[in-house]
């Protein structure tokens, strides 16, 4: 049975669950030689800043002067970016988007992979390039609190216990509660939308993005579409992920997403506006289409991702 009753990214399969001996069976190649240090943190936005906090309170020691931030968009398919991806400081990536066969494309280089507890499992199937060859990457999971809990009851949670004790050096940062509930009211407030009441759900590139804005002084995104590229009666078809080229299409899922008023859905759309708005003030780029934000209309967002509290 699931850790949670609807999933955070149905896009990407259910809710991540693994027995103890599954489990096993799917990490018995984590092979790094070093011990992993599973730091159980957390963020909170004070003013523009996203701070990583654990208990005892240490901060994630990581700025970059350029990043580049890699979306999974079939967008990059052909685009040949990555060496110009690999020359910005730091590498920024989701979930298990892989770079062995695409690095021409997407790049060679990871400095930071954000993960959404829906992608554990395959994170594990592909441990071989994502773990035992990640010794300089952080890993940030986000999941729903019933996933992540610290009682012993949240699978997820447990499973990254599990990873602790196999694979020694390995950075692992997990989102808590509170700031998850902090990004909440971070939506809501950029956009007028309560994200519970709509039945949706905040996509792993809002995390992304905002880990970014403060992790990196310029950013440069890549394979992210404009707000109104799927409306376009012109747009190219792409595949969602440049890793499945016979998956759904991008604009399908964005729109089928967008308008859905049913079950658990993202808003993509609507997050890619408020990115576009952040935009017009901070120091963020889009590559791959390369677009400017300078015509988006402005939704409810205050150009800058400021949330009080802690």
């Amino acid at each position: 049975m699931c850790c949670c009753t609807t999933c955070p990214e149905p896009i990407q399969g259910s809710c991540v669950f693994l027995s103890a001996a599954r489990f096993e069976c799917q990490a018995k190649d984590l092979t790094l030689p070093v011990t992993l240090t599973l730091m159980a943190g957390s963020y909170k936005i004070t003013g523009t800043s996203l701070t990583f906090d654990l208990s005892p309170p240490q901060p994630l020691k990581m700025h970059c002067n350029t990043c580049s931030l890699v979306t999974s968009s079939g967008q990059l398919t052909g685009s040949k970016r990555g060496e110009e991806i690999d020359q910005s400081e730091c590498v920024i990536r989701m979930n298990d988007a892989p770079v062995a066969g695409y690095q021409r494309d997407v790049g060679r280089r990871t400095s930071l992979r954000v993960i959404a507890h829906s992608s554990l499992q395959r994170v594990l199937r592909s441990r071989q390039e994502l773990l035992n060859s990640s010794q300089d990457t952080v890993f940030i999971f986000w999941g729903p609190s019933s996933c992540m809990r610290r009682d012993g009851k949240g699978q997820v949670y447990n499973n990254l216990r599990l990873v602790n004790q196999l694979l020694p050096k390995l950075q692992v940062y997990v989102i808590s509660r509170i700031k998850m509930l902090k990004f909440d009211e971070l939506f809501k407030k950029e956009t007028g939308i309560d994200r519970k009441s709509s039945n949706s759900w905040l996509s792993t590139g809002w995390f992304t993005m905002a880990i970014a804005l403060e992790l990196c002084d310029r950013i440069n995104v890549y394979g992210m579409v404009p707000p109104d590229f799927c409306r376009s009666s012109t747009h190219p078809s792409v595949p969602y992920h440049y890793y499945e080229p016979s998956g759904p299409d991008e604009c399908s899922m964005y729109l089928s997403h967008e308008r859905s008023r049913r079950g658990s859905h993202h808003r993509f759309i609507t997050e890619k506006t408020v990115f576009a708005n952040w935009a017009r003030t901070l120091d963020v780029h889009f590559y791959q289409p390369d677009w400017k934000p300078s015509d988006v209309i402005s939704t409810n967002s205050s150009h800058n991702p400021v949330l009080s509290g802690s």
